[in-house]
């Protein structure tokens, strides 16, 4: 397992640093905790923070941003997806990553997770996920809960009804996210295309 601040995390993302996440991470603190995941998109009490202009002028060049949250209790991977866009992590616990790359996606949309890399991410720390970086809920470390920021241009993972069942096209799994599942997550009408171990942490 790597840290995000080796230099293996590089093809991947990168480390925000001096951005203040004080407010941010003590309002995560309220955030539920279930024993399996939630993921909540848009959350008022995090928009609400001075944190979010940062976020949408500075970070992501003056566009609308949405910050919401994935918490709960994960030790496997599941599923990979990716969007048109990096998407900003705030981990508020120590929590684990794995990723991949999009460039490693066959041309039938299936994937080795033989490729997938593990990242420890401390409490407290910024990151930015590369549009190419293939991700999708974090792990807990030793078996304990995790909660974790994530912010993404407005209206992303959003209900979407697919317009075709061609190509690419079948991975798109909500507004902005194309996902590619494992058939042992059983993740309802989502493309299964994971070839090999459903990765454990």
């Amino acid at each position: 397992m790597f840290n995000v601040n080796d230099s293996e995390f590089k093809p991947y993302g990168r480390v925000i640093q001096g951005v203040e996440l004080g407010d941010l991470l003590k309002a995560m603190e309220q955030t539920p905790l279930p024993e399996d995941v939630i993921y909540v998109p848009s959350e008022e009490k995090l928009e609400e923070l001075p944190v979010y202009e940062l976020m949408s002028k500075s970070i992501y060049g003056d566009m609308p941003v949405q910050i919401g949250f994935c918490n709960g209790h994960n030790q496997y991977l599941n599923g990979l997806e990716y969007h048109r866009n990096s998407e900003i992590n705030v981990a508020a616990t120590d929590l684990i990553l794995l990723l991949g790359k999009q460039q490693d996606i066959e041309s039938d949309y299936t994937y080795d997770t033989a490729k997938v890399e593990a990242f420890f991410v401390p409490a407290g720390t910024m990151i930015e996920v590369y549009a190419t970086t293939l991700h999708y809920a974090p792990c807990g470390v030793d078996g304990a809960g995790f909660r974790c920021v994530v912010v993404l241009p407005k209206g992303t993972n959003y209900d979407v009804t697919p317009f075709s069942q061609t190509g690419e096209d079948r991975l798109l799994a909500a507004t902005n996210k194309w996902l590619i599942a494992h058939e042992d997550a059983h993740i309802a009408g989502a493309f299964v295309g994971l070839k090999g171990e459903n990765v454990k942490i």
